[in-house]
């Protein structure tokens, strides 16, 4: 399956924003939610995810397509919002029915059935998305408190990471 995620729909949504505020507090919160993506999807998930931002006024020097942790962000042109960007890439994609499309816009719901792709709001994608951390978390092993006071190994090792 690939995802095709509306970015400024689920950064609304999620309530996911960067530390700051002033100059760059949008691109600090681009970057957190792309950070945060990253962190939820598998390494093959986020090499078939686009995101798309709006970007009407970018900072200079801004391409219009990039790479962040394997996830392909697109910035819609100053001719184009994010919205009609996101029709062309469900009307392009050459196999629409393993297509997923985040966005709360059903503007872009209905652009997403007429190619038979699927369609999904933000907030419940973003639910869905949550409660698998979640689950992996638990699973984890890593997830667990150790018990105990650390062995002379661990605590050599951990100075070391910390370069104490």
């Amino acid at each position: 399956m690939s995802l095709l995620i509306d970015g400024y729909n689920l950064l609304h949504v999620t309530g996911i924003f960067g530390r700051g505020m002033g100059p760059g507090t949008l691109e600090r919160s681009r970057r957190a939610l792309l950070n945060f993506l990253a962190e939820s999807l598998t390494d093959e998930e986020a090499a078939r995810t686009t995101v798309v931002f709006d970007a009407q006024n970018p900072p200079p020097g801004l391409p219009r397509r990039v790479v962040h942790r394997g996830i392909t962000i697109v910035y819609a042109s100053q001719n184009e919002n994010a919205d009609e960007r996101l029709e062309e890439l469900i009307a392009s994609d050459s196999a629409p029915r393993q297509l997923v499309v985040v966005s709360s816009d059903h503007r872009l719901h209905r652009a997403a059935r007429r190619r038979k792709a699927q369609a999904i709001d933000s907030d419940q994608w973003y639910a869905m998305i949550v409660r698998r951390r979640q689950e992996r978390q638990q699973a984890s092993p890593a997830a667990t408190k150790p018990e105990g006071p650390l062995t002379p190994g661990e605590v050599e090792y951990w100075l070391g990471v910390f370069d104490q």
